[in-house]
């Protein structure tokens, strides 16, 4: 279906996905896991299901399948942005956010990664990281 800097989308059976992510965007393959784990805490509704690894052209990748969502109409960042705000996560830049209560990031939240279906937003590709509040807020 698509391919992006960090991973690979495709179709499964018109109502999931399978993506595979080679986890660029993290130092470590576990930042990748807690970003899934704290993703499935968050949106439940396009929780992501971890399946395995795979190697291609010596390359690993998780693999992870995904409910399938139809936009039905633009995402409007304000909706975001709101929605973000009253679950305590701060902008920051651009589609960047933080919750410091928690001490997590979420970046790279734009139109493309947040869908809107009949005017509920559906989250289906994020990026969070934990900074070290997290550890000393637990």
């Amino acid at each position: 279906m698509s391919a992006g800097t960090e991973q690979r989308v495709y179709s499964l059976d018109g109502y999931h996905v399978i993506k595979l992510n080679d986890s660029i965007f993290y130092a470590f393959w576990l930042d990748y896991f807690n970003s899934l784990i704290i993703h499935n805490y968050f949106f439940p509704s396009t929780r992501y299901d971890f399946l395995g690894f795979k190697a291609i052209n010596g390359k690993l990748f998780a693999v992870v399948k995904q409910v399938f969502i139809t936009a039905t109409e633009a995402t409007d960042l304000q909706h975001v942005k709101k929605f973000l705000a009253f679950n305590h996560f701060a902008h920051k830049r651009n589609n960047d956010y933080y919750n410091e209560d928690l001490g997590i990031i979420s970046e790279d939240l734009h139109d493309e990664n947040v869908l809107s279906n009949n005017g509920v937003l559906f989250f289906i590709d994020t990026v969070f990281y934990l900074t070290k509040d997290f550890y000393s807020n637990s």
